[in-house]
């Protein structure tokens, strides 16, 4: 055969391919050249081939079919065959191939070679590729190496034994003999690579930790001969000595000295030397300086030094590369929570970073300027992040409205100044708030009571000028549907009050119900204020007029709110004035997740309160109250729940639909209007029941009656009055389930006049047998404490919930 081109001509002829077609076709042309060499067991060019085959690896071709040729070369006695060798064995081969146990015994055999070249070359490709079994056989060779008198491969010895602890760090007390005098070596290449080593093994070991801890003044000495050292041409870099070995013991001195007062005590004022005597015109002076910050900041150091280390990323701020930028404001982010006061007098500074071009820098920024807020420099600090918030990219908007409503609900001066911030926010990036920014806000306004009037007159305003912002709509009809009355009244005395008449107001919201802007939440909204204007305002036939209209929308959710608010017209006027009476203040609960919004009167619009993860435990009793307060005036009767069930809802019923005109007397039900499924959160009058429950129940033998029976979930009432007390009845509820599928998270609730008290016992079981199979029942006492006429004509409100797989229980 004819010799194989060498390696040059092989990278001048690949370099000529115009496409990747011809580049392929070049590769499969050699590659099957080289499979033929090796199948002739040519020894002459096998080193020529593997090198032509690394290539193509480094190309990203396939050399797998390379492997042996390499364990070939390595048990040649060249040095040229062991070198391409070993080079092809730690590109091609790792620990996942059985291959590599073969290289085993070469290599401790090269570790002990006469040549210390042989012996590099071994312990390289053992501290590259060496497998946990390749370690445990091969350490003793390394440890003896790491004795030796020779730099050359102590420095490479010390490589490998890191390898070697890290793959078995059991191993790591053979090498605590070595280790003790491999600081004392001049050789700059073996005190780098032993100060990795110990590295290396104070991370892995508190024991070691603690043993290497006695080193401190050792490095310590190290580094201060570093620094006050004279030029050295081997050694130095941009006119600083030897900064690799700086930064590597700067990262030792780092993890020995923490939460050890003796060490930090030992090493304060070297780090302080190192800070003060470094050069920064020059990157490698950055380099360091950045290590000695970290030091300082992660050792217990003096007040003093970490206000330096501060003041060095300070000065880092003001560097024209983007990367120290970058750097100190992250390094300055870390610190912010433990040394406040040191980074406060960088603000300057760091707000300037918010105009810089590069985003990575603009959103560490804005992270560390939101860390920086607190009740002395809210209205400054607010002021830039907003002027921020106006010129940012989108990218950034969300994160920044989101910190903005944080950082004022924590530190507002005033609700005053709190309102106006998130209206602004609202203003000019309401499409990028989170979910819970609208109740929220919703919240806020309801409980500054003294600025009603000046929230919706500034928000009807805004209303004129921009109806993009869906947030901020939804928030000003609901202000305009809550507080209607004192902007029509002109009673704001913060500001001139406007002049708007009825029709006006009107003529805004119905403008968002037909608006193309509007998404189907806002129109919900919209109705709903329209509704709620309807005793605030005087032109009830034009309100009357508009809901009717929506009774045939194409939008479900909005088709079901106009029925239910005709039928609030027609049905349950008397009941009008009271549902829609002016929201009480509201308290806010803790949750894992978005912040919820508990409403006391029962009233709860969609997407006002958005909960994404399961309702909390006391939900139950809440809406039991909830639905109390309907049936009365304000003062509500606290439902009684002796216990509460430990499994979480984790998906909606709705309350009984008040359209089925579902009679809960002793006869027959009329059968039930349709309903369309929805997930949609409850609507205003579900769940509410005017019929009587039953008439004086010191009657004997009151039947049992079924109170619900839809979608294969049967709910029946049975009747007895409790022997020891006669002012207590006792409601037994029997449910049964005739799908095929078990009913599970169910839960029932129930609520009474005010007058009466109601006490919920705990259920049998929150899961609905399947087939009817067997039956969750439930024991509801109520008491009449006030002994009138007793239990002559009562309402009972009740509702479930429940989860099934196949059906969505309305």
């Amino acid at each position: 055969m004819p010799a194989p081109i060498r390696l040059r001509e092989l990278i001048r002829t690949i370099r000529t391919a115009r496409t990747q077609a011809e580049e392929r076709e070049m590769i499969q042309k050699e590659c099957a050249a080289i499979r033929s060499s090796f199948r002739e067991e040519d020894n002459t060019y096998r080193c020529r081939n593997v090198a032509k085959l690394l290539y193509m690896h480094m190309l990203g071709y396939p050399a797998h079919f390379g492997q042996l040729e390499c364990l070939k070369l390595i048990a040649s006695q060249k040095f040229t065959d062991k070198r391409i060798g070993y080079l092809g064995a730690m590109l091609l081969l790792d620990e996942r191939q059985d291959v590599h146990l073969l290289m085993t015994n070469c290599i401790k055999n090269d570790l002990n070679h006469s040549t210390q070249y042989v012996q590099g070359l071994a312990l390289c490709t053992l501290g590259c590729m060496g497998s946990s079994e390749m370690c445990r056989d091969l350490a003793g060779e390394v440890e003896k190496l790491l004795k030796t008198s020779n730099s050359y491969l102590r420095k490479k010895a010390a490589l490998c034994a890191v390898h070697v602890i890290r793959k078995v760090p059991e191993l790591m007390e053979m090498f605590l003999p070595a280790t003790k005098n491999l600081l004392s070596e001049k050789n700059h290449g073996v005190l780098h690579t032993s100060v990795v080593l110990l590295t290396e093994m104070c991370e892995r070991s508190p024991d070691m930790l603690a043993h290497f801890r006695k080193l401190v003044p050792q490095l310590v000495r190290i580094l201060k001969n570093l620094i006050m050292s004279g030029y050295s041409p081997e050694h130095d870099v941009s006119g600083i000595s030897d900064p690799f070995l700086q930064v590597r013991i700067l990262r030792l001195l780092r993890i020995l000295g923490k939460n050890d007062d003796d060490s930090s005590e030992a090493m304060n004022d070297i780090l302080a030397q190192v800070a003060t005597n470094t050069e920064t015109s020059k990157n490698v002076g950055n380099a360091i300086l950045y290590e000695t910050v970290l030091t300082i900041m992660d050792i217990k150091s003096e007040s003093g030094l970490r206000v330096l280390a501060i003041n060095i990323l300070g000065r880092f701020l003001l560097n024209n590369d983007k990367n120290i930028r970058y750097v100190a404001l992250t390094s300055l982010l870390k610190t912010v929570q433990t040394d406040h006061n040191a980074v406060q007098r960088h603000r300057s500074t760091i707000v300037d970073c918010l105009k810089d071009l590069d985003v990575s820098i603009k959103r560490r920024a804005m992270e560390l300027s939101f860390a920086l807020v607190n009740g002395n420099n809210i209205r400054g600090m607010m002021k830039e992040l907003l002027y921020f918030l106006d010129s940012c990219d989108p990218e950034f908007k969300a994160d920044c409205a989101s910190g903005v409503f944080l950082a004022a609900e924590k530190y507002a001066p005033s609700k005053r100044w709190h309102i106006d911030t998130i209206m602004r926010v609202l203003t000019t990036a309401g499409s990028y708030v989170r979910d819970d920014s609208v109740p929220n806000l919703i919240q806020l306004i309801t409980n500054s009571v003294e600025m009603h009037a000046y929230t919706v007159q500034r928000l009807y305003k805004a209303l004129l000028d921009d109806i993009s912002q869906q947030p901020l709509v939804q928030v000003a009809s609901w202000c305009i549907g809550e507080y209607g009355d004192l902007l029509v009244s002109g009673q704001c005395e913060e500001e001139e009050p406007i002049q708007v008449t009825e029709d006006e107001v009107l003529d805004v919201l119905e403008g968002l119900l037909v608006s193309n802007l509007s998404t189907p939440v806002t129109r919900g909204y919209s109705l709903t204020a329209i509704m709620k204007l309807s005793t605030r305002f005087s032109s009830v036939n034009r309100i009357k007029k508009v809901v009717s209209i929506y009774g045939s929308s194409i939008d479900v959710e909005l088709q079901q709110r106009a029925v239910e608010y005709n039928a609030l017209f027609k049905k349950y006027d008397h009941m009008r004035p009271a549902l829609l009476e002016r929201m009480p203040i509201m308290e806010k609960t803790a949750s894992n997740g978005p912040t919820e919004i508990v409403q006391t009167n029962g009233e709860t619009e969609p997407s006002t309160v958005e909960a994404k993860h399961p309702p909390p435990v006391t939900q139950p009793t809440n809406q039991a109250n909830d639905l109390l307060d309907l049936l009365g005036g304000n003062d509500v009767v606290p439902v009684i729940q002796t216990t509460i069930p430990t499994k979480p809802v984790s998906a909606g019923g709705e309350l009984l639909d008040l359209l089925g005109d579902l009679s809960l007397s002793g006869g027959p039900a009329p059968a039930p209007a349709p309903s369309v499924p929805t997930s949609q959160p409850p609507f205003l009058l579900d769940g509410l029941t005017s019929q009587p429950l039953f008439n004086d129940i010191a009657a004997a033998g009151i039947p049992s009656m079924t109170a619900y029976n839809k979608n294969g979930l049967k709910i029946d009432f049975t009747f007895e009055r409790a022997n020891p007390n006669p002012n207590i009845a006792v409601i037994t509820i029997h449910a049964t389930n005739s799908t095929e599928a078990e009913m599970t998270d169910f839960v029932f609730q129930a609520a009474v006049p005010k007058t009466f008290q109601l006490q919920l016992l705990s259920p049998s079981s929150n899961v609905v047998p399947a087939l009817n199979q067997g039956t969750v029942t439930q024991v509801i006492r109520v008491l009449n404490p006030q002994k009138v006429s007793f239990f002559s004509n009562i309402s009972l409100a009740f509702s479930f919930i429940a989860t099934h797989p196949y059906i969505q229980l309305p």
